[in-house]
């Protein structure tokens, strides 16, 4: 492929989802390079909303596609909501104009009624199948005399319309793959029209491209196929053809064809995890996309600038959630503690650990934006947690989220009244429980002098690095390890295997509650 050079037509260019289904990565991804392709030329970005199949179309589904857009700040110029010249921009609200071009190629003889039961066409499919040949059409009704249509049409048979398909060679310039050719003989006459009020994917999408003057049509590699269809219904009704440019498959780690089983799910339900917008349009962007740096770290001004089909590839874009988790860490580090405490939570009143009392009669926001901060709660002990508090405790954890739903887990043992795990636990290497116990009762002893004002982290981990170093060569350890009484202490305030470091939680935790879970530990092994 050469270097892609646009000439002097502004560029005009179309996202047109369907909704039939939850809004996915694939659609995301159609929706991200319309809209880079569009601010990189300063072109239009049209979003069309293709909802004739009324079997699977569901209004929240369009909800859903509208929200996921706008979540990640994907702009149309153009739309149902927005508007614009080449209205109307939901396919269903375009009949008309539909049947007008429906008519034009049954006068011109181009199409033609066709009255074959399901039986019948289904009779023809098996045998093409038989002999090793794509399933099409044999053109049985396209030979009805127009005294016969109307006689059928009058009684009232059901029907559809067929577009006479040309028996030709069909070549298109694809500007990421180059030439593909098409033997337009194995298409066979295909369906445009089921009545007179229903009309199918093919030819409303070529009538709205060029009533909406569509110049670059940027698509996923599955609508390969429909390219050739759509070439002969342009050439049929006189239009002028777009450039074509299909994305490569987004694909599974394992090379297959993604699932929900590698991690891809609708765009809401990686806004509910706790994704950002930047780090999920960041991580899309690379799916069949690569700068011509090593640069992995990009806003969407940095996209636009950056963005060229030339750096578009042909094979399978590969889906990898730990690149994306790994993305969304970096955005989670870049907030500030008061960001970072608004983003988490809404998870931690979900996971039944807080509640919130609104200082106003209003419903608290989903996820950040409190211009008066909220009353916490702490539910299982009814004790007021102050937001300086909340921040310091998301804060604990802010180098680690790969999303924000994961402090419920990390940070649950801050709002527990009392902590229940294994006594086993307790223990560091081959530490004894005896041993245990009088690390904690060691570390307990060196915390009671503290005194209140100086209950910070550095002065705790001073005087807690003093007492290990004398505690290891009193049980007879090696006198360098720390662990035979951090451990101890750190699990005695957490319950878990991994956390931040004691002496942060117990700043966080205050010196009552933090001498309090020492004894319950001491107790546990009791």
């Amino acid at each position: 492929m050469g270097t892609f050079e646009l000439k002097s037509e502004r560029v005009r260019v179309r996202f047109a989802p369907s909704p039939t289904g939850p809004f996915h990565i694939g659609s995301a991804r159609t929706a991200l390079f319309n809209y880079l392709f569009a601010r990189k030329y300063g072109g239009t970005f049209v979003l069309r909303i293709e909802d004739t199949d009324l079997e699977r179309y569901k209004k929240e589904y369009e909800e859903e596609i509208i929200e996921s857009l706008k979540w990640l700040k994907i702009e149309w110029d153009e739309g149902p909501d927005v508007g614009g010249n080449f209205g109307p921009y939901r396919q269903s609200e375009r009949k008309k104009i539909y049947l007008k071009y429906l008519k034009k190629l049954l006068d011109e003889d181009k199409a033609y009624f066709c009255f074959c039961k399901k039986e019948d066409l289904e009779a023809q499919r098996q045998y093409f199948l038989s002999i090793g040949q794509p399933p099409r059409y044999n053109g049985k009704c396209k030979s009805l005399s127009k005294e016969e249509v109307e006689n059928r049409l009058k009684k009232g048979d059901s029907f559809v319309i067929r577009f006479k398909s040309i028996p030709k060679k069909i070549v298109f310039e694809d500007l990421i793959r180059g030439k593909i050719e098409f033997d337009g003989s194995l298409i066979g006459d295909f369906v445009i029209a089921k009545g007179f009020d229903s009309f199918l994917y093919n030819f409303t999408c070529v009538v709205d491209d060029f009533e909406m003057k569509i110049t670059h049509v940027i698509r996923g590699e599955d609508h390969i196929p429909n390219t050739p269809k759509q070439i002969l219904l342009q050439e049929a009704l006189g239009f002028n053809r777009p450039k074509y440019l299909h994305l490569p498959l987004i694909l599974g780690i394992d090379k297959s064809k993604l699932s929900k089983r590698h991690g891809a799910v609708s765009v809401l339900d990686y806004k509910k995890a706790g994704y950002l917008p930047e780090a999920l349009i960041n991580f899309i962007a690379f799916l069949g996309w690569s700068p011509k740096s090593e640069r992995q770290i990009f806003s969407v001004s940095s996209l636009v600038k950056e963005f060229s089909i030339e750096r578009i590839q042909k094979s399978g874009a590969i889906f990898n959630i730990q690149k994306l988790d790994f993305l969304n860490n970096f955005y989670i580090r870049q907030k500030t503690p008061k960001e970072l405490a608004e983003f988490c939570l809404p998870y931690l009143v979900e996971a039944g650990f807080l509640e919130i009392e609104l200082k106003e009669e209003k419903t608290p926001p989903v996820i950040g934006g409190f211009e008066i901060f909220p009353k916490l709660i702490i539910k299982e002990t009814g004790e007021i947690l102050e937001w300086e508090k909340l921040e310091k405790i998301c804060l604990c954890f802010q180098e680690r989220m790969k999303k924000f739903s994961e402090i419920s887990t990390l940070a649950d043992f801050f709002f527990k009244k009392e902590l229940i795990f294994d006594k086993e636990l307790l223990k560091w290497k081959n530490q004894t429980e005896e041993e245990v116990k009088k690390a904690l009762s060691f570390t307990k002893e060196a915390l009671v002098k503290i005194k209140e004002e100086e209950w910070k982290k550095d002065k705790i981990l001073e005087i807690l690095m003093e007492r290990a170093q004398k505690f290891s060569i009193q049980i007879g350890k090696e006198p360098g390890d720390r662990g035979y009484l951090f451990w101890p202490f750190r699990v005695a305030l957490t319950g878990k295997e991994a956390s931040p470091p004691p002496q942060e939680i117990a700043e966080i935790l205050g010196k009552k509650e933090t001498l309090k879970r020492i004894e319950n530990a001491i107790k546990i092994l009791k």
